[in-house]
């Protein structure tokens, strides 16, 4: 064997060691690397899903928003004065008469008046534009009818006998009964 070549046998018995100890770490670096992608991938992916989900809320929030404001105009025409009127006259209610007021020593202030006299308490705002104007009156009363008592309904009709009518029952108080209005004792001074 020639130097040259001892030369070269030995070089590649030092090389060849050195490059298999190389390999563990560079595998190693190659699977961090990996990993590393992988991760900020996912990341990415999981960004990217909050992201919609953050418009979606944002898109809804925007709806729920505008719906409420829609109610809450809705409401405030509803509870307009002459809206008020209007709906209570449909229901049959004729505006209040004037109040009279107890005072504590049990005098009376003021001047009361049925209800429904033809006075009308409020009066709407006349609408815009031209056209005929709506009259404001009293709606009529209703007619109450009476119900049979329960004394009627527990004697039963003899057999060939006409059934009886029963008698009429007390018409309903239109008014509530008057309460007791509490009282603070005074010391005598």
């Amino acid at each position: 064997m020639t130097p040259a070549a001892r030369r070269g046998t030995r070089l590649g018995r030092l090389v060849g060691p050195v490059g298999a100890k190389r390999t563990p770490f560079v595998l190693l670096v190659v699977v961090l690397l990996g990993s590393g992608l992988i991760s900020l991938l996912l990341l990415n992916s999981a960004l990217n899903q909050g992201s919609f989900e953050l418009s979606r809320l944002q898109r809804k929030t925007t709806e729920l928003t505008d719906e409420q404001q829609a109610l809450q105009q809705e409401v405030d025409q509803l509870a307009a004065p002459d809206a008020l009127e209007r709906r209570a006259r449909e229901l049959g209610m004729v505006p209040g008469g004037n109040p009279a007021f107890l005072s504590p020593d049990g005098t009376v202030r003021g001047q009361p008046s049925p209800a429904g006299d033809g006075t009308v308490a409020y009066r709407a705002p006349a609408p815009a534009g031209p056209g005929p104007r709506p009259a404001l009156m009293p709606a009529p009363r209703p007619a109450l009818v009476p119900l049979p008592g329960p004394a009627a309904a527990s004697a039963p009709p003899a057999a060939g006998a006409p059934a009886p009518v029963p008698p009429p029952a007390p018409a309903p108080a239109l008014v509530p009964p008057p309460t007791a209005v509490p009282t603070t004792p005074t010391s005598g001074r």
